[in-house]
C-alpha cells in the first residue's frame, strides 16, 4: 500500500511535528521573516526524500485517468504532512494549505500521469509497469510539489491566505484540468503556477518564455470510405487507401503552401491504417493526427484546411472522408508581468540561472485551461546534467531520465512563488 511505502521512505515524523522540525526546532507560530535563500537550503536538506519520492513514482507509472496508485501515494504523503486533501474526479488530488489568516488564494499545479512508452533504462527504479513509463518528468513534478507542500506547511503561521496544490491527472491526453475547473478550484485564485522538467536546460536553470509559450493542440480523426474491388479491376471500386495517402500528402502541402511561413504551424500525421489483404482494393482507411497552432485565428484556419482538403481529395477519387475533431488544449500564454514575478522569485533562491525570452514550443499542455480561469504562468525547470547523457534524452523517449538534484530547486520555486504571490508585495 502507498501509506506503508511512504512511511518506510520517509523515516520522519508526521504532521505538525514534521513541520516544526522543518522550522529548525523553533516555535512553529513564529512570524519572523526568514532569509529567502534559507528556503532553498532547507529543501536541499530534504533532497534525499524528494529523490525517494520521485523514484517511487517512477517505478509505478500509470496512464492518464488510470493514476489510482499515484493518487493514493500522493494522499499518503499529504497525510504525513498534515495537509487536508480531497479527490477531484477519479484520480486528481487537491491539497489545501491554509495560512494564519484569511487572504489571497494561489494554486500550484503538477501533472501526474505517465506515458505508453517502454522504459529502456537499466536502473534500480526502472518502471515496474510494462509498456508504461514516466518519460516526460511528471514523477519529478509530483516530488517537487510535495516538497513545496512540506515547506509551505511548515510556514503556515507566516502567511495569510491559502495555497491549493493541484495534482492533475491525464495531461498527456489533454484531460484532467477540466475537473479542477468544474470544481471551482481556481474561481477565487489570484495566481496559478506550473513548471515542467526540461532536458534541454542544465540543472540550476529556470526557463521563462514570455507570451505564447506552448501551442494550441487539436486532434483529428479521418475515416475514408471507399468501395472494395479486386486489385486487377480497380475501376470497379474506390480505393480508400490511395485516397487516404493523397490526403496525407495534401495535408503536408497545406503547411507548405497555404500558411504564412513566418507563423509556426504543424499538421502531424500519427497513423494511417487500411486494407485487409494484398489483392483487394481497400474499402476503408483511417488517418489520425494533430494540429499545433499559436492563435485562435490559425487554430480555426487549420481545422478548415484539414477538413476541406480531406473531403475534396477523397471525393476526387470516388471516396468519402469524414473528419472528426477533438479539442485538446488552447495555447499556453505567459503574461509578461507574471514572467517578471517568477524571475524575481527565482532570484530570491540564490545562484540560479534565469533564461528569459519569447521562445515557442509547438508542444502543448492543458495548463492553458487553468490559465483561462486565473492569471497563470508556466515555466521550465532545467533537469539536464552535462556529465550524464541519460539526463539529456528527449522527452517521450524510452531512455529519458532526469537529474534529481533539480527536485529541491523545483520545490523551492513552487514554494517561493506561492509565498510571493500570497503577499502580493516586494516582488
Amino acid at each position: 500500500m502507498p501509506a506503508l511505502l511512504f512511511c518506510a521512505l520517509s523515516g520522519h515524523q508526521g504532521g505538525a511535528d514534521k513541520a516544526a522540525g522543518f522550522a529548525g526546532g523553533g516555535n512553529p507560530n513564529t512570524t519572523r521573516k526568514r532569509n529567502m535563500r534559507e528556503l532553498r537550503r532547507q529543501l536541499l536538506g530534504y533532497a534525499d526524500h524528494l529523490t525517494q519520492l520521485r523514484r517511487a513514482f517512477h517505478r509505478h507509472p500509470e496512464r492518464g485517468l488510470e493514476e489510482y496508485w499515484t493518487a493514493e501515494a500522493i494522499e499518503s504523503e499529504l497525510d504525513y504532512l498534515g495537509i487536508e486533501h480531497q479527490r477531484i474526479g477519479a484520480t486528481g488530488v487537491l491539497g489545501t494549505i491554509k495560512g494564519a489568516a484569511e487572504g489571497r488564494v494561489v494554486a500550484l499545479r503538477a501533472d501526474i500521469d505517465g506515458l505508453p512508452v517502454q522504459e529502456l533504462n537499466d536502473i534500480p527504479y526502472r518502471s515496474e509497469n510494462d509498456g508504461v513509463m514516466h518519460a516526460c518528468g511528471h514523477d519529478g513534478h509530483i516530488a517537487s510539489l510535495l516538497g513545496a507542500a512540506w515547506a509551505l506547511a511548515a510556514r503556515r503561521q507566516e502567511f495569510a491566505g491559502e495555497v491549493r496544490l493541484i495534482f492533475q491527472p491525464a495531461e498527456e491526453i489533454g484531460r484532467g484540468a477540466e475537473n479542477f475547473v468544474a470544481a471551482g478550484v481556481l474561481s477565487d485564485a489570484v495566481r496559478v503556477f506550473g513548471l515542467h522538467a526540461a532536458s534541454d536546460l542544465p540543472t540550476g536553470t529556470i526557463g521563462i518564455s514570455q507570451g505564447v509559450s506552448l501551442a494550441a493542440v487539436d486532434l483529428f480523426d479521418i475515416q475514408v470510405h471507399g468501395k472494395g474491388a479486386h486489385v486487377s479491376r480497380p475501376h470497379l471500386g474506390a480505393d480508400a487507401l490511395y485516397a487516404a495517402s493523397q490526403i496525407v500528402v495534401g495535408l503536408q502541402a497545406a503547411v507548405a503552401r497555404l500558411s504564412d511561413p513566418l507563423v509556426p504551424y504543424v499538421v502531424g500525421i500519427g497513423t494511417l491504417n487500411s486494407g485487409t489483404t494484398y489483392n483487394a482494393v481497400p474499402e476503408t482507411a483511417h488517418i489520425s493526427g494533430t494540429t499545433r497552432t499559436l492563435s485562435a485565428e490559425h487554430r480555426s484556419r487549420a481545422r478548415a484546411d484539414v477538413t476541406r482538403i480531406s473531403e475534396l481529395t477523397a471525393r476526387a477519387y470516388g471516396a468519402r472522408a469524414e473528419v472528426k475533431w477533438t479539442d485538446v488544449t488552447p495555447a499556453v500564454i505567459n503574461p509578461p508581468e507574471l514572467c517578471a514575478e517568477v524571475a524575481e522569485s527565482a532570484r530570491k533562491l540564490g545562484d540560479l540561472r534565469i533564461v528569459t525570452g519569447d521562445s515557442v514550443s509547438l508542444g502543448g499542455d492543458n495548463f492553458a485551461e487553468l490559465q483561462q480561469e486565473a492569471p497563470g504562468v508556466y515555466v521550465y525547470l532545467g533537469t539536464a546534467d552535462p556529465d550524464r547523457p541519460e539526463t539529456q534524452h528527449s522527452h517521450h523517449n524510452g531512455n529519458f531520465d532526469l537529474d534529481e538534484s533539480a527536485l529541491p530547486i523545483g520545490a523551492a520555486l513552487y514554494a517561493q512563488y506561492a509565498l510571493d504571490a500570497l503577499a502580493g508585495v516586494d516582488r
